[in-house]
């Protein structure tokens, strides 16, 4: 009421009118009888009578604050003596009501009950005075921001704000309550509801746990991938200033201070006109690229379990529409916590070691083809464990050692020669149609029976030797074996990849020592060891159907493993500097894990760029098996959210692309309109003279020109991109449409603060 707006209604308002609105539609409901509905028609008809030109979409006003520490300013000389120019019109705000707010709240110090993020501990125990304005206290007291903050977005009109802070967690808790400690013209007018709190994603995995889905812009609605840390870059320019400006007395520190501000500002605007194409067409790559893996997901899981998919949607809107404090435990990207002990991962290990070194299984004396098959089927998998067991225990194995691989040696001879006579049944003329070179292997002396070839059906590469060779039927009955052994292989990768993930988070919270850490390092190596069996496995399944069958629609269910989809459902791939880092370790002789980087917590870097491994689309959970659906629940709601992400991405870019261009329209007229506003008087009495009218016309001429020349340009530079953008957001098919070469200069863009860190080190994945 205050702000002369009358609520739609007394309960909750969510709409309101203007008390001029309210007098005329009072008048005309009088005067005409009109009711509600029919007068605000009219006024959506005065202003979009033939529907082309509808509101605009709502976007979040996104603003970002931080402290600079290392502006430090000494107090030399007095304001009297220096004063502020044009105090509180730039980039400053206004130093006499900052310093009255001040001086109210000189002996408070609030601390952080975040326990994982100690900057406010540190930046109160320091000496110095950071530069939040020209001159600060130590340490984050909350006065000093509350002031900032508010003076920022004095005169704004405001629907959705976003804000950005290092400590928002904390900063956030009270601070409608100390809104009236401020003058009454810096109150803000929005609904709170609307109003959320975020921590930049490079600083967030400092926060505790409780602060993570809160306060994440990946799991914001409208973010697109904002990830808050643009503010920081400012300071890498402002820092080379420090050691100078601190000598400085007041008014020519803030002069210097502004100075290059403005030229820093000024560059960023220039950088940003290339930056926001490349941005542009990022986003329609990586927005193609996630929404194609996670529709993908989506289908397998939905087929198998609509309800719970439906459910997971539904409760990821809701979550990404709500405003949040710390320690909420509703969060769909989180997982239950569940207690994981040493003992278990042992006993699990043991039970597999059981089955690898056990006596062996029957054979069944069924003169059958699926058991001649199974067989075969069953060596294979013998021949490849014991192989890993061998390389495992390296060139010097121990005598315990080497007695186990004798043992096993001899039971795999044993079913060896089971299979051989089997083999003369069902493929008597399989010599005969061996090549050369498989003729000798099969003559050869079987010393190492790991290293025996098989000769199974799929061997042959021939289909015509194959038909020959085997017995009818058996062919078929191969490719029916090797596609189930294929699925069995992936449940047990994803199994191995499951008990990796739980080994590391347990290690990690649970763990210290050398002792401990040693033993633990024991564990993960057996299990890395199962996870590449099991992708051995895969392989030679796969490849072995695709000899039998050829290509065809299983292929995609059974798609080609490389070494970069075995990840688990909470690890990214290796960027190309990992991986040359992992092949330096390896040729050194290091031991290196396969697979990804784990995100061990719940928040990594690297989240908005993680895509879901496809060994994971396909899967469903059996019947009470709760951690598999706590795992697929979280990296569906993960991977939905960043498919919107992206999508919000390119609809913000759009968005700047546009009212830049319209800014510079206006700012064109603007200037023109200058050049002759100051032509006729010098304030109220002395008449300019044609000199100084000629100066100053030209002056804003010069400048109108410019702005114009700056937005036709843009107009045409963009044009391309921005119409690519506006057909994928259409839903049009764009993937035949030949790639846009974005070329931007680099010196240029060094402007828009370190773009490569944008991206990559503050990512907006992306957090786990």
């Amino acid at each position: 009421m205050r702000a002369c707006l009358w609520p739609a209604t007394s309960i909750d308002p969510q709409t309101c009118a203007t008390f001029n609105a309210v007098r005329l539609f009072e008048v005309q409901n009088c005067l005409g009888k009109i009711s509600a509905y029919d007068f605000v028609r009219s006024l959506e008809l005065l202003s979009n009578a033939d529907g082309l030109t509808p509101p605009p979409v709502n976007t979040n006003i996104i603003l970002a604050g931080d402290a600079n520490f290392k502006m430090i300013n000494r107090n030399v000389s007095t304001e009297a003596r220096d004063p502020v120019v044009d105090d509180g019109t730039a980039y400053f705000c206004n130093r006499a009501e900052y310093s009255k707010h001040i001086r109210k709240h000189v002996d408070e110090e609030e601390m952080s009950s975040c326990s994982g993020f100690q900057a406010m501990f540190l930046a109160n125990a320091r000496r110095i005075k950071g530069l939040r304005w020209c001159s600060c206290v130590g340490g984050f007291r909350f006065c000093n921001m509350d002031f900032l903050w508010f003076s920022a977005l004095l005169n704004f009109a405001l629907m959705w704000l976003i804000l950005s802070y290092d400590i928002a967690c904390q900063f956030s808790k009270n601070i409608w309550a100390r809104m009236p400690d401020l003058p009454a013209k810096y109150h803000l007018k929005i609904n709170r509801a609307n109003v959320r709190w975020m921590v930049p994603n490079f600083h967030l995995p400092g926060h505790k746990k409780g602060c993570h889905s809160p306060f994440s812009f990946h799991w914001l609605w409208g973010a697109g991938c904002t990830h808050g840390e643009t503010v920081e870059q400012n300071w890498e320019f402002l820092n080379g200033a420090a050691a100078s400006t601190k000598l400085m007395a007041l008014g020519a520190r803030a002069t210097a201070l502004e100075g290059l501000l403005g030229f820093h500002n000024f560059r960023r605007q220039i950088a940003h006109w290339g930056l926001l194409k490349r941005r542009m067409a990022e986003a329609i790559k990586e927005g193609r690229a996630h929404q194609t893996s996670f529709d993908a997901f989506d289908e397998g899981l939905t087929t198998r379990m609509p309800e719970l998919v439906q459910e997971w949607r539904e409760w990821v809107d809701d979550w990404e529409t709500t405003a949040h404090k710390e320690n909420e435990k509703n969060s769909p990207y989180e997982y239950t916590e569940t207690g994981i002990t040493l003992k278990d991962v042992r006993l699990e290990l043991a039970k597999e070691e059981y089955d690898v070194t056990g006596d062996g299984t029957e054979v069944e004396r069924q003169d059958t083809p699926s058991t001649f098959i199974s067989l075969g089927l069953e060596l294979e998998e013998a021949q490849r464990q014991l192989a890993v067991a061998i390389k495992v225990a390296g060139a010097a194995p121990s005598t315990s050692e080497q007695l186990d691989i004798l043992k096993r040696r001899t039971q795999l001879r044993i079913k060896l020669n089971s299979f051989r006579t089997m083999q003369k049944s069902y493929m008597p003329k399989l010599r005969q149609y061996l090549t050369p070179s498989q003729r000798a292997i099969w003559d050869a002396d079987d010393k190492e029976p790991e290293a025996t070839r098989l000769f199974m059906p799929s061997d042959f590469s021939s289909a015509k030797a194959r038909t020959k060779a085997c017995a009818k039927g058996l062919e078929e009955v191969e490719a029916r074996l090797r596609l189930g052994e294929a699925g069995e292989s992936l449940d047990g990768l994803r199994h191995g990849l499951r008990t990796r993930t739980a080994t590391k988070k347990f290690k990690v919270r649970n763990w210290s020592g050398q002792r401990a850490l040693t033993r633990g390092q024991g564990i993960l190596r057996h299990i890395n060891i199962k996870i590449h069996a099991s992708k051995l496995r895969y392989r030679y399944a796969r490849q072995a159907v695709l000899k039998l069958k050829g290509h065809g629609e299983w292929e995609d269910k059974l798609r080609v493993l490389a070494d970069e989809d075995i990840l688990a459902l909470n690890e990214r791939a290796l960027t190309d500097e990992e991986k040359e880092e992992r092949a330096r370790l390896e040729a050194a002789g290091h031991v290196v894990e396969e697979g990804g980087i784990s995100a061990v917590g719940d928040v990594v870097t690297g989240e908005t760029h993680r895509s879901l491994s496809w060994i994971w689309y396909g899967v469903s959970a059996k019947n009470g098996d709760e951690k598999l659906h706590e795992a697929l629940r979280v990296e569906w709601c993960k991977a939905y959210s960043r498919s919107k992400r992206w999508r919000e991405e390119l609809v913000l870019l759009e968005e700047e692309m546009r009212r830049t261009i319209e800014f510079g329209r206006w700012a064109e007229k603007r200037w023109v309109a200058r050049a002759s506003a100051r032509t006729v008087m010098l304030g109220k009495t002395a008449a300019i003279s044609p000199e100084v009218a000629e100066g100053v016309s030209a002056y804003a001429l010069e400048h109108a020109d410019r702005e114009r020349r700056t937005w036709e340009a843009l107009a045409v530079d963009w044009a391309p991109i921005r119409k690519r953008g506006e057909k994928y957001l259409k839903g049009d098919d764009i993937s035949q449409e030949p790639e846009l070469v974005i070329e931007v200069d680099r010196d240029t863009l060094r402007w828009a603060e370190t773009v490569e860190f944008e991206r990559e080190e503050a990512d907006n994945d992306m957090y786990q």
